[in-house]
């Protein structure tokens, strides 16, 4: 007998198959393959294509020279879970009531999350498998206890699934994590090089602990150093560069695969990261917390741009032109399903309230601006330096960004495409705007799942002189 969970996936899976026989893949008879490479906790300034001058990121560099970068790339919240939860589903994560990353069964309660995203919940994976793709996820899982295969992938390879790994408990792992996972994928390749196919391919890289090796980080010794220091610690910008570039190392060797076999052409590969970089404040990131947020305000948890704006490349030889910088288009993650679907030739369902809207003409390089408003809920504390600490809510409408309490405290108004820092805020000079930003943006918070929410969640806490116990 079919359990509920079952039934609803296969009704959804007839659905979707159902609405792809009636949808026409309008550039070629073969649909493409796709590849989508999430890194964890890179900033948007950490690649050389974005305006590193320390990274050495030559093969994503590459992907950007063939394609398309987005400079107005959105996920939507600034930590893990809730991200991946968005680009799988289309959906805003607090609507789902995902706040923060899945941890503990405990943890979980006490946040007001469910243990899982829903696996009732319609996803790529299941729309794409639904036409016909062959459907793979290999690396970091993070969205709960309950396996990939509950959400339309074929094959896995995984960790943090519900605190366990494929992997087994072998500490060598975080050192070769960007290594294991490209074997996964490239295994998955060769073994569905007919096509077409799907794979996340979701790295360790560059979330904390990281653990090089000394080889590894050998061309990122800093010279400035003292030499009478020589031996007795590492730097975090030898740690943090030499996995990125062992990220990067490996990823040249999947896109070396897809030229081997002849396929490149006709596959999509897209790469991003779930939020910002890591604060150094934080004791586990001590000895590598230095990614670039580029020039913004933010870093992972904050709702500043440094925290969940983000890189996004978009290589299709076959479709996309080559070399260009897309700085009109404003994506999201709540994008992401819908518009590869389409690419695809499949057609997402249709019963499913999308956060998102298709922008899969901006991802073959025709740029037009989004109809439907990007919202924002961070429900906990922002670490680090105060500059990073946002209020608890952000709507992004047009050119504005107005961040805001529930209390209506701490509200602030930014012009985007002027003052992408967030340093000018014009609240006060733009009431109307704020009148109605504020209306939708408490709207949307209202409609969500009720949950716990930190005292000093949207807080600034200054530290500053006080009395000292006697």
């Amino acid at each position: 007998m079919l359990t509920r969970r079952q039934f609803l996936r296969s009704a959804s899976a007839a659905g979707l198959a159902m609405a792809a026989s009636n949808h026409t893949y309008a550039a070629s008879a073969r649909p493409p393959n796709v590849i989508f490479i999430l890194a964890d906790d890179l900033g948007w300034g950490d690649l050389r294509c974005y305006g590193s001058t320390v990274s050495q990121t030559p093969n994503l560099d590459g992907v950007a020279r063939g394609g398309i970068r987005f400079a107005n790339f959105y996920v939507n919240n600034p930590v893990c879970s809730p991200t991946r939860a968005a680009f799988m589903t289309g959906r805003f994560p607090s609507e789902l009531g995902i706040h923060a990353h899945f941890a503990t069964a405990e943890q979980n309660e006490k946040r007001g999350m469910p243990q899982a995203l829903d696996p009732a919940t319609p996803t790529l994976a299941d729309t794409l498998k639904a036409t016909g793709y062959a459907t793979g996820h290999f690396g970091k899982w993070h969205l709960g206890d309950v396996p990939p295969s509950e959400y339309g992938f074929d094959e896995r390879r995984v960790y943090n699934l519900g605190g366990k790994s494929d992997w087994g408990e072998d500490r060598s792992f975080w050192r070769r994590s960007s290594e294991l996972i490209a074997d996964e994928a490239i295994r998955f390749i060769e073994k569905h090089r007919e096509g077409p196919f799907y794979i996340n391919v979701w790295s360790h890289a560059t979330h904390a602990p990281l653990d090089p090796s000394e080889e590894q980080m050998a061309p990122f010794h800093d010279a400035r150093r003292s030499d009478r220091l020589t031996g007795k610690f590492t730097t975090p910008h030898e740690v943090y560069h030499a996995a990125l570039a062992e990220l990067d190392r490996n990823i040249g060797r999947i896109l070396q695969k897809l030229d081997e076999l002849g396929i490149a052409d006709n596959t999509i590969v897209v790469f991003s990261s779930d939020n910002g970089p890591e604060d150094i404040h934080v004791l586990t990131t001590a000895h590598s917390g230095i990614g670039s947020a580029g020039p913004f305000r933010g870093r992972k948890r904050s709702l500043y741009e440094g925290g969940v704006r983000t890189p996004f490349i978009v290589r299709w030889p076959a479709r996309t032109p080559a070399n260009v910088v897309d700085e009109r288009t404003v994506l999201s993650g709540v994008d992401f399903l819908q518009s590869i679907a389409t690419l695809c030739g499949a057609k997402a369902p249709d019963n499913v309230p999308f956060a998102g809207e298709d922008m899969s003409a901006a991802l073959t390089g025709s740029p037009r601006d989004r109809s439907k408003a990007l919202y924002w809920e961070r429900r906990f504390i922002v670490i680090g330096d105060p500059m990073h600490m946002s209020p608890m809510m952000a709507i992004r409408e047009g050119r504005w960004k107005l961040l805001m309490n529930p209390d209506r405290s701490r509200i602030e108004l930014y012009d985007i495409p002027n003052d992408p820092v967030e340093v000018d805020n014009t609240a006060s000079d733009n009431p109307a705007i704020v009148e109605e930003m504020s209306r939708k943006l408490l709207a949307w918070h209202e409609s969500l799942p009720k949950g716990p929410i930190e005292p000093r969640a949207g807080a600034l806490s200054l530290p500053w002189p006080a009395a000292l116990e006697e």
